[in-house]
């Protein structure tokens, strides 16, 4: 039996950064040795075994055949006789097929520490083609590395994989596990770039590949073209380490503006609700989570209201807080104002200006919140004189601070 460490660890450790999780190659074993040892067997699909003590996992060598589309679509052959060289073989790129042994002594037999050094994002063989996950991974890659670029064999095998289909038979779960950590990455803007440029992009997210090309007004965006408009905003969310909810909010607030007609360009009136259609139809193919779903709902229908609150009047300032739910939940309001920030700095020559509007905002919730409802519902009977009177007291709150 041998033992290696292998992939991100070895990357990471190489490229001097923080090592989180270590996975580790166990070459000439079996299950039953395995099991023997302590290790508790946990793979489903492939023998993988958790360390009775630190837990980390340990897999059996092994090697793939290809047997259907999808990345589902493989069978696994784990035995003895499979080499290192043969497991790190059907890795994705070059930087992750790197092995490590118990003494510190690197295996690379896919050169990529080369590739490490010269900042490559490479596929180790053609069996990248076999699974469209990689796709993802490669572009989430780009994101995390942001000097690294993808090697033009690989670009163009990513090419070849869109236009024969495999990127079709990408499962919903797997394709939104790898975008929210493609999102959450440095530069997330890279991993729809390069999305884009194999064509991946308008296979798994059509409404947001189609703003590319789409002009705004150069008044409010100098940056003119809504892609990079939105690009610039979630790389603004980046930069803040925004939460998840917000960078899919700050992704997804302008699909509208991709169903505007040529005729109306560079105005994008009502793009708002179209924006909302589009997001609702997203989420669901893409099955996204509440907590990102319903904000991103939230700042898709209302990023355009917020920015009106100085010409205001109270009643219509009480009722936005209202249709924001904001009165409910605080926590969720404050970041859609975030969210807002983002797509309001996220314009050229805008990266550093204020958002005035946020600030007010904040202060008229805080002075709604601190109106005792419960007191006021006590001083009625009927249920509409409850909602009338408490409406009454809020909006007495925010004549106050107007």
């Amino acid at each position: 039996m041998q033992i290696f460490c292998v992939g991100g660890a070895v990357r990471d450790e190489l490229l001097g950064l923080a090592v989180k999780d270590r996975d580790f190659v166990v070459v000439g074993s079996t299950p039953p040795e395995m099991e023997n040892l302590g290790f508790k067997a946990v793979g489903k699909d492939f023998p993988v075994f958790l360390h009775p003590e630190t837990h980390e996992e340990y897999a059996l060598a092994r090697t793939e055949r290809k047997t259907a589309k999808g990345y589902k679509g493989f069978q696994v052959h784990a035995d003895p006789d499979v080499t290192l060289e043969q497991d790190l073989a059907r890795r994705d790129l070059t930087i992750n097929a790197i092995a490590k042994d118990a003494n510190g002594q690197l295996i690379d037999p896919y050169h990529g520490l080369d590739d490490l050094r010269h900042k490559t994002l490479r596929h180790v063989s053609s069996a990248f083609s076999e699974d469209p996950v990689r796709i993802l991974r490669a572009a989430r890659f780009a994101a995390r590395f942001t000097e690294f670029v993808v090697a033009p064999e690989t670009m163009a095998l990513m090419c070849d994989m869109v236009e024969s289909g495999e990127v079709d038979a990408l499962v919903p779960e797997r394709v939104w596990q790898e975008l929210a950590k493609g999102l959450m990455e440095a530069k997330p803007s890279r991993m729809f770039e390069v999305l884009r440029s194999c064509g991946a992009l308008k296979k798994i997210m059509p409404e947001l590949d189609k703003l590319w090309g789409v002009p705004q007004p150069e008044m409010y965006h100098p940056e003119i073209d809504t892609g990079v408009h939105i690009m610039m905003v979630i790389d603004y969310a980046a930069s803040c380490s925004y939460s998840l909810p917000i960078r899919f909010a700050a992704l997804t607030h302008d699909l509208g503006k991709g169903t505007t007609p040529e005729a109306m360009w560079p105005r994008h009136t009502g793009h708002e609700l179209r924006s909302l259609s589009l997001l609702q139809e997203v989420s669901k193919r893409l099955r996204v989570p509440n907590e990102c779903k319903e904000l991103a709902q939230i700042v898709a229908k209302f990023h355009g209201k917020m920015h009106q609150v100085s010409q205001m009047r109270a009643d219509t300032a009480l009722q936005f807080l209202i249709d924001t739910d904001a009165i409910r939940q605080p926590q969720r309001f404050k970041d859609f104002l975030l969210a807002c920030e983002c797509d309001s700095r996220g314009r050229t020559g805008f990266e550093t200006a204020e958002c005035p509007e946020a600030k007010v905002l904040i202060g008229l919730l805080e002075a709604v919140l601190a109106v005792d409802a419960g007191a006021v519902a006590k001083r009625h009977a009927a249920p509409e004189a409850i909602k009338q009177a408490v409406f009454e007291a809020r909006l007495e709150a925010i004549k106050q601070v107007f």
